[in-house]
């Protein structure tokens, strides 16, 4: 007899039901230990953050990290499946700094580093628990008894050997250049950060501001009257508060000026640009025009008091500059090099410095005394009234325009010239596009297309952080005569240094040092105070979670690269790129076979979900009302298994139990149903059965199988999926509907066992 089946049958009851069984069995565990000597398949789980709950986000990607595994499981492969977490970074601090009540790196260093680095320990793991019993009810098979994470010293350790790896080939170094830098976070982003935390529409003051040609009397502008005090160069600038710093004016050589006269003033501006400024221009009376070469080293007055020791150096000239345009402004470009990529470029082979008047928190030093300590945004308004007073105010509006963001904080970004350490990539980006053609990509045309265009155009990588928290950068640096070193390993360290730290983080490490072997030198080798990017401690996973080289070799060597990794699309510019930067770096291969890409899932109305906007269901209330396998399904068999995004809704988890679930559970009761009754114990299914119908159903589910199989080698979930819902349509439809009154007949005939069978 079979156990009767309840037509009010709850999935989520009968899930944990299952889940139950799978603890008591340890049923997951024998999956793995009874395939012991089997051929392996292996999966890298990318580590998330503990210090927040798992969210739909988290729901895809794992739940496809749930199946391929579970699919090549029943091929016969032995697939570890281990979990892990991502320790270090701004998510962690960032959560702590709230919890202690301060803000920014001058509390955090009054409060005490050694404090505040032992304080976010303290919550790192905080949700760890809460992880494992929504991941778990999920029906997600994966082993977080044996987690790695990235904060534990064996993992770091293998990181610094990644560094002194890189060191080695020459492709670390420390330069100046113009990052993104978040204020809140006192740090520098890199280049695939910066796409993470995206664009988001801001409106910002745009000033037109006029600056005085100043008389030159051995300059061309002398002899064509231009310098004669009354008449100005009008720049136009979105970053006023930059205007303190301007050291330079900008031209396109080849744009077409004019000297304007307006009143008792002459102004230079573009001619295309004097509809913007005048309502007829037709009507205004130009005195002369000239191509922008012509006004190419012409000197100035400066706009403010500061800096102007450096006109002996060439500052407060016009330059010539390819990037200025005629699509918005006057033509003409404010430059101050400390903040903006094209104006350090304008500026980079000129005797004029890089200044950057502000100092960690994007607040001005003393060398802008007059807004000494204010944060940078915060004088735009009191610079803007202060021109406006002294007469150099020409026009003033709003202007609406896409600016980055920090991708955790969400604070708008500043850029500003910076000492950072870099990852060189032009001398591996070959070796890195070579490495992804040899991956398959789910869907495909991520290879060439969003990936591989990153790839090409990717730039240096930003390997240091201003933080704390975090892995230190293992580079020691004489105090006397500059000269750096990089460590590979706490072994190495204690050679040098005679110390060997069992815990490798910033407030355990920085104090230790030697002297410095250089002949004559006489100094001490101290650690540079940055700690690395997260995003290369991800990375580098591969070889960190089971410590090599320093244990596991032979072992890491036979399991990379990954056959199979998944996560969402945002991070063909997270960790596929760190992935695969170090492991072509490192061994001129792919870090990854298979990579699956999925979609973001969105609220209903479209929107990202938010916590603070409540505009969706949480997770675990919606697997308690219609189960985790109907969840899964609804993600699974849409197009967020291809990189498109998906609007979720509890409607569209209530059609799949509507069209899915409850039509399979009604043809297990019919058939329940009926076999009792008969006393029916089928065995296999017939090899030589008689009925077309039954030839026919046996065929269907073979082509699924068939089907089914060929969507999973192929790591499309919609494909594997469609052949089940279009069988078990066949079955109820069709073969149940039209076999009936073949289970209704009175005696067991051959054919009403078949029908069963």
């Amino acid at each position: 007899m079979y156990k009767p089946v309840d037509p009010k049958v709850s999935f989520p009851s009968m899930e944990e039901e299952v889940l139950a069984f799978w603890r008591e069995h340890k049923t997951f565990e024998k999956s793995v230990s009874e395939r012991d000597g089997s051929p392996e398949y292996v999966f890298y789980d990318g580590p998330p953050f503990a210090t927040g709950l798992p969210h739909f986000g988290h729901f895809v990607p794992g739940t496809i990290k749930d199946i391929i595994p579970r699919y090549k499981t029943m091929k016969g492969f032995k697939v570890d499946r281990r979990f892990g977490w991502d320790c270090h970074g701004l998510p962690v601090e960032y959560e702590m700094e709230k919890e202690l009540g301060i803000s920014g790196k001058t509390q955090i260093e009054s409060f005490g580093v050694a404090k505040f680095n032992e304080s976010c320990r303290s919550i790192v793991l905080r949700y760890t628990s809460e992880w494992r019993r929504i991941i778990t009810r999920l029906g997600r098979w994966v082993d977080f008894d044996h987690d790695y994470k990235t904060m534990d010293p064996d993992y770091m350790e293998s990181i610094w050997w990644v560094v002194k790896r890189l060191w080695d080939e020459g492709l670390v170094y420390e330069g100046h250049s113009i990052m993104p830098y978040c204020p809140r976070c006192s740090t520098v982003l890199s280049n695939h950060e910066l796409q993470m935390g995206g664009y988001m529409d801001v409106h910002d003051p745009a000033i037109t501001v006029k600056f005085k040609i100043e008389a030159d009397p051995a300059g061309a502008m002398m002899a064509s009257g231009l310098a004669d005090g009354s008449t100005y160069f009008l720049a136009w600038t979105t970053t006023p508060w930059t205007l303190p710093s301007n050291l330079a004016l900008a031209v396109g050589p080849d744009v077409d000026y004019a000297l304007v006269k307006d009143g008792a003033e002459r102004y230079v501006m573009a001619e295309a640009r004097l509809a913007a400024y005048y309502k007829d221009p037709s009507a205004v009376d130009i005195v002369s025009r000239f191509k922008g070469s012509t006004l190419v080293g012409t000197r100035y007055e400066p706009l403010f008091p500061y800096f102007t020791e450096y006109e002996a150096k060439g500052a407060f000239r016009v330059h010539p500059a390819d990037y200025v345009t005629i699509e918005d402004g006057t033509g003409i470009v404010h430059t101050a090099p400390g903040f903006g990529e094209d104006d350090y470029k304008t500026l980079k082979n000129t005797d004029v410095p890089t200044i950057c008047p502000i100092d960690g928190e994007c607040r001005f030093t003393s060398e802008v005394s007059d807004y000494v300590g204010m944060f940078v945004k915060d004088t735009d308004k009191p610079i803007i009234e202060r021109l406006k007073a002294e007469g150099k105010l020409v026009k003033r509006e709003q202007y609406l325009h896409a600016y980055p963001h920090c991708w955790r904080c969400s604070s708008p970004l500043v850029y500003r010239a910076i000492s950072s350490w870099f990852v060189k990539i032009d001398p591996i980006k070959q070796k890195m596009l070579n490495a992804n053609r040899k991956v398959y990509w789910m869907p495909a045309h991520i290879r060439d297309g969003r990936f591989g265009k990153w790839l090409e155009n990717a730039r240096d990588w930003s390997i240091s952080r201003n933080r704390y928290w975090g892995n230190p950068l293992p580079i020691w640096k004489c105090d006397s005569c500059g000269g750096t070193t990089c460590i590979g390993s706490r072994d190495e360290l204690e050679r040098l240094s005679g110390q060997h730290p069992a815990d490798l983080h910033k407030h355990f490490v920085d104090d230790i040092g030697w002297r410095c072997d250089k002949p004559g030198c006489g100094g001490t080798m101290r650690r540079i105070p940055e700690v690395l990017d997260c995003w290369f401690e991800s990375g580098s996973m591969p070889y960190a979670q089971v410590h090599y080289p320093f244990e596991n070799k032979k072992h890491f060597e036979e399991h990379f690269p990954a056959d199979f990794i998944c996560e969402g699309l945002d991070q063909t510019r997270g960790w596929f790129y760190t992935l695969t930067v170090l492991a072509a770096a490192l061994f001129d291969k792919p870090a990854f076979k298979a990579c699956v890409v999925n979609g973001l899932v969105l609220a209903d109305d479209g929107k990202k979900m938010s916590k603070s906007l409540r505009n969706y269901t949480d997770p675990m209330k919606v697997m308690e009302e219609f189960g985790a396998d109907a969840l899964r399904i609804f993600l699974m068999h849409s197009q967020l298994t291809r990189a498109d995004d998906l609007c979720y809704s509890n409607e569209g988890v209530k059609d799949v139990l509507k069209g899915i679930l409850i039509p399979l559970w009604n043809a297990y009761g019919f058939f329940v149903t009926y076999a009792n009754i008969d006393g029916i114990e089928p065995g296999e299914a017939p090899t030589d059965a008689h009925n077309p119908m039954d030839r026919w159903i046996l065929s269907v589910c073979e082509t699924m199988v068939r089907d089914v199989t060929a969507g999973f080698e192929s790591y499309d979930m919609q494909k594997a999926i469609d052949p089940i819902v279009d069988f078990i349509d066949a079955l109820n439809n069709w073969f149940i509907r039209r076999s009936r009154r073949r289970f209704w007949r009175s005696e067991n005939d051959g054919d009403k066992v078949g029908a069963y069978a």
